[in-house]
């Protein structure tokens, strides 16, 4: 299994690519651009929703759901956003197939069947929910609405990667709409560190929160707040982003309110969301040469426990005592399997729960039950210790929490060590074709220098940091004066 994983430092991306379809995370499917997420990367998938979920909803907010498909005259409605999507739409245009008279047993789009006007496969949920938020929206008393949508949507990618970039991916949305433009504000940042808070917390992944460039906004957004992660061949990633929307949809889609004033007005509003693209950057933080690694937190299994024996009556034993074990570790909250199957040998089973990333496993065979010990094993680090039956409780619980903590600690250390402060171009076209990570830097603040820099190195401005002080400098680039460093980097 993991013997024939290409290493990372061969080929990050073939590792990358490889470790996915090994670990049994995804697959590409029978549609091009497109993935099937299989059970035990949906597992994963399914934790990280629940934790967000959670974290959303003792914030306020509340769930819904919204039509798959935007009539192409709401979508266009606010032009930015529609500009911004407009290449990567699918679009419906007929609503029934019939038999092919030309060719039998085959069918083909009723001529028929167009549609007055075409659909929009969302690409993102603005539109429909704007237009809806206009009939839920007369008064201050109405506001905020705060509301959180699971989907999917559809952005017509062609170079595309599991996880990473496909043509349709699982997300939450969040469409919030407030009566003040501070409000919003507060929205938009409270989400960011929401994110921010789940990544490093859940996911053992550190990440620099800042804002984006008027060049790497979201189509629509008057300020996107992101939050950033280095993955380990020293490529961003961003893993979330915060829109404050200003009173751009509520204008597009006349969405007014009577204030407590008495006066009308324009809704303030926000957008927010993080993808399946979570999962790409969980493998590629924590993972390596053998597999997946994965944080306790969000493990599906954070114990497995594998038998060995040679009769069916060691068997029974033993699963005997690893029943009581699963029950114990149950009590405390932790989640344990018990790989009792047959058709496979101990080293066998080692191997996938390795290459699958089970934080710790637990070996019991017929002298162990004797002494009243088991080894135990850590995926993280692939060391092994023996620990008596009596503590084994206490010590996974410990454990797991050191792993937990002593990945993020790894990611950050590495995260750390590869920002560099760069004020002179060669050496920062140096940098990122060596070191590679984030390099910070002074930028004159324009467009065109951002783009020339893109062209010239394909790094990009992955945000403006959050807690980034003011320093005066000069452009690394145009040497024109700046008041303070901003990270690129090259990203995925």
């Amino acid at each position: 299994m993991s013997k024939n994983l290409t290493s990372r430092a061969e080929d990050y991306s073939k590792w990358y690519n490889e470790l996915v379809v090994k670990a049994d995370l995804a697959e590409n499917s029978a549609v091009r651009g497109c993935m099937v997420i299989k059970p035990y990367g949906y597992a994963i998938w399914e934790k990280m929703q629940a934790e967000l979920d959670r974290m959303f909803k003792e914030t306020g907010h509340q769930n819904a759901y919204f039509p798959l498909f935007v009539p192409k005259s709401l979508f266009e409605a606010e032009e930015k956003n529609a500009e911004g999507f407009a290449k990567e739409c699918a679009v419906v245009t007929h609503y029934r197939l019939q038999n092919d008279p030309d060719n039998e047993g085959k069918l083909r789009v009723d001529p028929e069947a167009k549609l007055e006007e075409e659909l929009v496969v969302r690409p993102t949920s603005e539109a429909i929910i704007w237009n809806t938020y206009k009939g839920w929206i007369q008064s201050y008393r109405d506001l905020p609405i705060l509301i959180n949508q699971w989907a999917n949507v559809v952005r017509w990618e062609m170079r595309t990667r599991l996880f990473l970039r496909t043509a349709e991916f699982l997300w939450q949305e969040g469409h919030t709409a407030h009566a003040t433009k501070k409000e919003a504000l507060v929205e938009a940042e409270l989400m960011n560190n929401v994110y921010a808070e789940f990544a490093e917390n859940f996911m053992a992944i550190p990440v620099i929160k800042g804002v984006k460039t008027e060049s790497e906004r979201f189509a629509g957004a008057i300020e996107t707040f992101c939050i950033e992660a280095l993955m380990q061949d020293g490529k961003a990633l961003q893993a979330g982003t915060s829109h404050f929307l200003g009173q751009n949809f509520a204008k597009a889609f006349d969405v007014k309110f009577t204030n407590n004033e008495g006066q009308l007005d324009y809704v303030w509003a926000t957008s927010w969301g993080v993808s399946t693209r979570l999962m790409g950057a969980l493998v590629m933080t924590h993972s390596d040469d053998k597999g997946l690694v994965l944080p306790p937190n969000l493990a599906p299994s954070q114990v497995v426990i594998v038998p060995i024996y040679k009769t069916d009556e060691q068997l029974d034993v033993i699963t005997s005592k690893a029943n009581q074990i699963i029950q114990d570790l149950k009590e405390k909250g932790i989640s344990c399997k018990f790989d009792g199957r047959t058709t496979h040998r101990p080293g066998a089973k080692f191997a996938q729960h390795e290459l699958q990333g089970v934080p710790l496993r637990i070996a019991i065979g017929p002298k162990d039950l004797e002494n009243e010990t088991i080894e135990l094993a850590r995926r993280d680090t692939l060391t092994k210790e023996i620990v008596r039956m009596s503590d084994l409780v206490f010590k996974v619980e410990s454990l797991l929490k050191t792993i937990q903590d002593e990945l993020f600690t790894k990611a950050l250390n590495f995260r750390d060590s590869h920002i560099t402060e760069v004020d002179d171009f060669e050496i920062f076209k140096k940098v990122l074709e060596t070191k590679t990570g984030f390099i910070s830097a002074h930028w004159d603040g324009t467009s065109e220098t951002e783009l020339k820099i893109k062209e010239l190195t394909k790094a990009t401005i992955r945000c403006i940091p959050t807690n980034s002080k003011e320093e005066q400098g000069k452009c690394v680039y145009t040497g024109k004066p700046s008041n303070r460093r901003v990270l690129f980097a090259k990203a995925y």
